[in-house]
C-alpha cells in the first residue's frame, strides 16, 4: 500500500510539471464548461467528489513551486454554501504556492488501493469569517491549530473542477463542477 501511495505521489508530481492543462472535451470534441452543466448536476458532482474524499481520508494535493512540483497530504474538505472547500494555513509554503498559481490537482486513493480519483481545477481564497467558522465547527480537531479570525487560516474553494474516477480494469469516468 505504501508503494502504491508513493507511486501516485510521483505521478502527481510529474503531472504538476506540465505547463498547460488539457482542455476537457466531449465525444463530439466540444469543450465542456460549467455553463453547459445544470446547477443540480454540478451540485451532485460536487457531493460525489466530497463523499469520495471523505471515504479516502487523506488525499494528496499537487501544486507548483516555480518549475518544481510539490505534493503533500491533506485530510479535510467541506461543502459550504454550495462550494467545495479545502483548508490550510497562510504561513505554509503550500498556501503561498496556491496564491501564486491557483491551479492544482488532487489524487485520492480508496482504502482498497484499486480505485482512485484525480481532481483538477482552480482554487479561490475565501476570507468570509462565517465560512471559516463553519469549517472549524465541522472539523473540531483543527480548532487547536486555527482560529477563524487568526489571519492564518485559509479556506479555498474549488472552481472549474474536473474529477476523473479510475479503477483497475474499468474505464475512466469524468464529472465536472
Amino acid at each position: 500500500m505504501k508503494r502504491l501511495l508513493f507511486a501516485f505521489a510521483i505521478l502527481l508530481s510529474l503531472a504538476a510539471c506540465g505547463n498547460q492543462q488539457e482542455a476537457e472535451t466531449t465525444e463530439n470534441n466540444q469543450t465542456v464548461t460549467n455553463d453547459t452543466i445544470s446547477k443540480e448536476t454540478m451540485q451532485q458532482n460536487m457531493q460525489e467528489v466530497q463523499a469520495y474524499l471523505k471515504e479516502c481520508g487523506a488525499f494528496f494535493i499537487a501544486t507548483a513551486d516555480g518549475d518544481q512540483p510539490r505534493v503533500r497530504p491533506f485530510g479535510v474538505s467541506e461543502i459550504i454554501n454550495d462550494r467545495l472547500y479545502i483548508m490550510t494555513g497562510k504561513v505554509k509554503d503550500v498556501y503561498k504556492q496556491m496564491a501564486a498559481n491557483s491551479k492544482f490537482e488532487i489524487c485520492a486513493l480508496k482504502p482498497s488501493g484499486t480505485e482512485w480519483m484525480r481532481l483538477s481545477g482552480t482554487l479561490v481564497t475565501d476570507e468570509t469569517l462565517a465560512v471559516k467558522e463553519e469549517f472549524l465547527n465541522r472539523n473540531e480537531s483543527l480548532k487547536s491549530m486555527y482560529k477563524a479570525d487568526d489571519d492564518n487560516m485559509a479556506v479555498l474553494y474549488i472552481t472549474n473542477a474536473t474529477a476523473r474516477f479510475f479503477a483497475f480494469g474499468a474505464d475512466e469516468r469524468k464529472v465536472h463542477f
